[in-house]
């Protein structure tokens, strides 16, 4: 099993596990709301986890289809998987904080800190560009190998 290979696979284990732990807490508290809801970015925590846990998956099988240099593929897959990660801290720490029931609303919040939107939107454009990046790269990886 190659390198890129094995992170995607244990980022796909991590991302499982906090996917099934926010599961958790999206039931407690589910279970002690009046309206029977979970804040929605607990609830957006979950779902990506999930989500994420699942891409990395499907990236590892690009990864082992991959004809380009494994160094390649291990830097698309940490970059993939950071971004990945990051998105999911974001959630939880706005679910924990319950701050906001939307990040891209101005002014963009971090509990009682407000955030610039230039580094709201450069961290959002990184993001794009490095989930985007390292897949494409994956992808075309393994393009090239089955055609």
């Amino acid at each position: 099993m190659s390198l890129s290979e094995k992170y995607l696979l244990s980022a796909s284990f991590i991302f499982l596990i906090i996917g099934l732990l926010t599961g958790v807490w999206k039931y407690y508290r589910i279970a002690r709301s009046k309206n029977a809801t979970a804040p929605i970015y607990i609830d957006i925590a979950h779902r990506a986890s999930l989500l994420y846990s699942f891409a990395c998956l499907v990236l590892s099988k690009f990864a082992s289809l991959s004809v380009f240099m494994e160094e390649v593929n291990a830097w698309s897959a940490l970059v993939t998987i950071f971004f990945f990660g990051f998105a999911i801290s974001t959630y939880l720490i706005h679910g924990i904080l319950e701050d906001t029931e939307n990040q891209f609303k101005s002014p963009h919040l971090l509990g009682k800190f407000r955030i610039p939107k230039w580094i709201f939107h450069s961290s959002m454009f990184a993001l794009i560009v490095g989930e985007l990046g390292g897949t494409m790269i994956l992808g075309i990886g393994a393009l090239r190998s089955i055609w």
